[in-house]
Formats: structure tokens, C-alpha cells, sequence
């Protein structure tokens, strides 16, 4: 398993390899909080957030990742795998970001889809 400050340190390394214009308004950056955090539609407590998109009128627009997410999902993997399981989180929370930017939302309707089926077949 891998620190938190381990964690903070590879994602700031996989951050620092995008674009700068993926950055544009982005002024909050990208955050990593300690906790775990699950998602509403949780059972069991088995549906973790990994990583959110916020805009917000008074703080901006922000990334957060979650650490304790990460480390119940994916704290057996080796710091590669986890490394590139978390590329892919703050690639989609850039997608987010940048769809926002455009006024698209097709990334958000596609994360509604997914929770939908995981409803579904959780019930």
C-alpha cells in the first residue's frame, strides 16, 4: 500500500505531464483528500468516489482525488498498476473539466448511465 504522501506525489507527477491548456480556469488545481468517500447510490458500501469535478461560485473549479477510495478499491496493487489507475481517474475529472468549459456534457451523461446500470444490478 502507498502513502499518502506517496499517493499525492504520483499524482502530482501524472498532472504534471498534461497540457498546460487543460489547466485553463482550473483555478482550485487538484486536490487529494485523506478520506474515502461513497457515492449516494452506494450498497454495502462498495461504490467508492475516486476522484470529482467541482465548480463552484465561490471556490471555483477543482479536482479532488481520494486517497481512502483509492485504498480500499486498489491498495493491494502494485505502485504501477496504481499508478495507472489513477492517470485514468484525473484524466476523466480533465475530461469533466474540460467539457464543462465547452458547455458539453457527455462524460456526465455517460457517469449517469453507469451508476443507473450499477443500481440496477444491485438493486
Amino acid at each position: 500500500m502507498v502513502s499518502l504522501e506517496e499517493f499525492e506525489n504520483m499524482a502530482r507527477e501524472i498532472a504534471d505531464t498534461l497540457p498546460e491548456e487543460f489547466y485553463r480556469e482550473l483555478n482550485g488545481g487538484l486536490i487529494v483528500q485523506e478520506k474515502r468517500k461513497l457515492h449516494p447510490a452506494s450498497v454495502d458500501d462498495n461504490l467508492c468516489i475516486l476522484g470529482e469535478y467541482h465548480r463552484d461560485k465561490y471556490l471555483g473549479r477543482f479536482i479532488v482525488l481520494y486517497y481512502g477510495s483509492y485504498m480500499q478499491i486498489y491498495g493491494h496493487l502494485s505502485r504501477s498498476d496504481l499508478s495507472k489507475r489513477l492517470r485514468k481517474t484525473i484524466l476523466h475529472e480533465f475530461r469533466h473539466h474540460l467539457e464543462s468549459l465547452a458547455g458539453e456534457k457527455e462524460l456526465e451523461v455517460e457517469d449517469a448511465i453507469e451508476i443507473a446500470e450499477y443500481k440496477r444490478r444491485n438493486g
